[in-house]
């Protein structure tokens, strides 16, 4: 597959914006607070599970919830083909389409640091944003979008390949107190033998922010974050951009569907293996937090797999009125990020105020959290659909 063809105007796939719409509720839907409702239910098994599936796990492995971010990521890669085939339909040139790409990447930063900002008495300069890591990474993504095939996986194989042996060369300084990191060898953050060289805090991406980080103004000088991420994650998170590309070029390829569907489960399903015995094998550990390359190939599998399913279910097989729900969202995904992020307290504030102190207690106190996060969801959903009428998409 060589990069976008002729210009001709692509054709919008339902498919992306459902699996994207999906990918977005399950971010908002941590407004519906599950671990509270488990604490309060300590005896149920099945609270524990969802509860669980909607956290990150400590270090290493998966959850439902660490998936979010790297799909996001993916399907920034999968429409980008479309969208450069829709602007070479409309006559823009090379040049200027690469000159809004780039002003789009800065956009991307600077949203990711503000919202990162809100409620802080000074900018929180810190780019582990998802919106900050993908714009750190979309500019060299834009210029991979006019490669062939072929360019795009040398590109991924030579990301992860470096981002390894970066890691794999690494050793902390003599000074170096995990303890003062928040590091807990209980919690997994230290693995054993040479998978060590990926434990929290005490790797060459934690070490680049020690000194970066401190390069902007703060009220303190940063030594780590508390979660183990970190900004050179976004090299890793090209790679999982890359494929998400990879994957657009074969929706945008001729052919029947049913033949795209299977060369995206083909793909998928080998990249999800091969993740997975790289952390089996104790060659690099399957760890989101620091988007280890293994990371990037178990999830990118993962989402590889998830695109085909969506794809059949949605654009093949045309069950599209019960995804209609998640095409509102996914049509409108920053504003769903930004609107989850700014204005939940107020929607739950303007509730109470309206309708009483106690209305979330209905039902009960144990799930109360339950019944506030449902009715924030169904209100940003509202306001979501209320801009899908009027066409209002807000676009970086």
């Amino acid at each position: 597959m060589n990069a976008p063809g002729p210009a001709t105007p692509p054709q919008r796939l339902s498919s992306v914006d459902a699996y994207r719409g999906v990918v977005m509720f399950l971010m908002m839907a941590e407004a519906l607070r599950l671990g509270a409702v488990a604490g309060a239910r300590p005896q149920s098994a099945f609270w524990k599970f969802l509860a669980w599936h909607q956290t990150h796990v400590e270090w290493i492995g998966c959850t439902l919830h660490d998936m979010i971010q790297p799909s996001f990521s993916f399907l920034v890669g999968v429409a980008l083909p479309f969208s450069i085939a829709a602007r070479r339909a409309q006559g823009h040139s090379r040049a200027s389409m690469t000159a809004h790409a780039f002003w789009r990447a800065v956009l991307l930063v600077a949203l990711g640091v503000f919202l990162r900002s809100v409620g802080r008495p000074q900018t929180n300069y810190t780019f582990e944003d998802t919106l900050a890591q993908i714009g750190l990474g979309y500019g060299f993504l834009f210029l991979l979008g006019f490669r062939p095939t072929r360019g795009q996986w040398l590109a991924l194989v030579l990301i992860l390949v470096g981002y390894w042996a970066l890691f794999a060369a690494y050793t902390p300084g003599t000074g170096h107190d995990p303890s003062k990191l928040d590091v807990k060898a209980a919690l997994g953050h230290q693995p054993p033998g040479f998978a060590a060289h990926w434990s929290k805090n005490a790797n060459p991406a934690w070490a680049f922010d020690a000194w970066f980080l401190n390069l902007f103004p703060r009220s303190s000088p940063f030594t780590h974050n508390g979660g183990g991420y970190a900004t050179l994650s976004f090299i890793p998170t090209l790679g999982t951009m890359i494929l998400g590309l990879i994957a657009g070029g074969i929706l945008r390829e001729g052919g029947t569907g049913w033949n795209k569907c299977g060369r995206l489960v083909a793909r998928g399903a080998p990249l999800l293996l091969i993740g997975w015995g790289l952390g089996a094998l104790g060659i690099c550990p399957v760890v989101k937090r620091i988007w280890t390359p293994s990371w990037v190939l178990f999830s990118g599998g993962i989402c590889f797999l998830s695109m085909a399913a969506w794809y059949a279910v949605v654009d093949l097989l045309r069950f599209r009125r019960w995804a209609f729900p998640l095409i509102v969202i996914g049509m409108n995904s920053i504003a769903a990020y930004c609107l989850s992020h700014l204005i939940e307290g107020f929607i739950v504030g303007s509730l109470k105020t309206h309708l009483g102190p106690r209305v979330f207690q209905t039902f009960g106190t144990t799930v109360a959290p339950l019944v506030q996060g449902a009715a924030v969801l169904s209100v940003l959903w509202l306001i979501l659909f209320w801009m899908y009428r009027r066409r209002l998409f807000l676009r970086v």
